[in-house]
């Protein structure tokens, strides 16, 4: 099959003239850099739980890319059959909690993309209303650039940058109420989004898991602090705290120690357990 995009954890082959075979491999990204050492099972778990996140989200109404699930054997479990869709060049970031970048952005404006946030807010702070934030996609290298919902629809056109947010808006709170149920703090994700050719906005990508989003243990929550979480956090935090790399610099990120990718895959397995309810069959 033919090549058609690779980045930083999805390969992209061509499977016919309207569609994609996507598949999810176990690269794990941090800080703009693809890492040397991958996660076992990461891309099952992007896969799967993205695959049960898009059947959890169907009675919104907003579609989404997935064709069927038919993939040659060597991908079987983490690769599905997409649609071929005019990919929307944003980030669409829905923000329920404070951390981050946001959290970065905020005590220096206390605003996050523009928007005014009520003071004393601190690490890990539920927001008054979830709040969609967009920031630029960016090539493989280059850094995401935050950038206000004015900025986007220069870019976009005003039409679909609404459409992008309420469509992400919808998401988003459907998806917190669904993994607060289970346990989980959903504080902010992304969603990516494409265009048939009749105009129709798709929901895309992966969506909803650990690579995408922050999962936050509801039971150990507590503003103020860095949140346990069951995500890729983990491997941020163990790079720049840990590592001795000086991500100030040009040069790479060290590999990963067998311990760190141990939690890291462990993280990510309980995450989709957590959610789904249902133990991963792994490699």
């Amino acid at each position: 099959m033919e090549l058609i995009h690779a980045g930083k954890v999805r390969r992209l082959y061509r499977w016919s003239e309207n569609e994609i075979l996507l598949v999810a491999t176990d690269a794990i990204s941090a800080f703009d850099y693809v890492l040397d050492t991958p996660i076992p099972d990461k891309g099952k778990v992007l896969t799967g739980l993205s695959l049960w996140w898009f059947d959890q989200l169907s009675s919104l109404g907003i579609e989404n890319h997935v064709v069927n699930t038919d993939v040659p054997a060597e991908y079987e479990g983490r690769a599905v059959i997409v649609e071929k869709l005019e990919m929307v060049p944003t980030e669409a970031i829905v923000r329920g909690y404070l951390t981050g970048s946001g959290l970065a952005e905020y005590k220096k404006t206390q605003t996050v993309t523009g928007i005014n946030l009520p003071a004393g807010l601190v690490d890990g702070s539920k927001l008054p209303e979830a709040i969609f934030t967009p920031s630029t996609k960016a090539d493989l290298g280059d850094h995401d650039e935050n950038i206000s919902f004015e900025k986007l629809s220069s870019q976009i056109g005003t039409d679909l940058a609404e459409r992008v947010r309420t469509a992400s808006l919808a998401l988003y709170t459907a998806a917190e109420k669904i993994a607060r149920e289970r346990g989980i703090i959903l504080a902010d994700t992304k969603f990516e989004f494409g265009l048939r050719p009749d105009g129709t906005l798709v929901l895309a990508d992966e969506v909803l898991t650990p690579d995408s989003s922050r999962f936050w243990d509801a039971e150990r929550w507590q503003p103020g602090q860095a949140q346990p979480s069951f995500d890729k956090q983990y491997v941020r935090d163990w790079l720049t705290e840990e590592s001795g790399w000086d991500r100030t610099t040009s040069t790479p990120p060290p590999a990963l120690p067998e311990a760190v990718v141990k939690a890291t895959q462990e993280r990510y397995l309980e995450a989709y357990e957590r959610l789904t309810g249902r133990t991963l069959l792994l490699d």
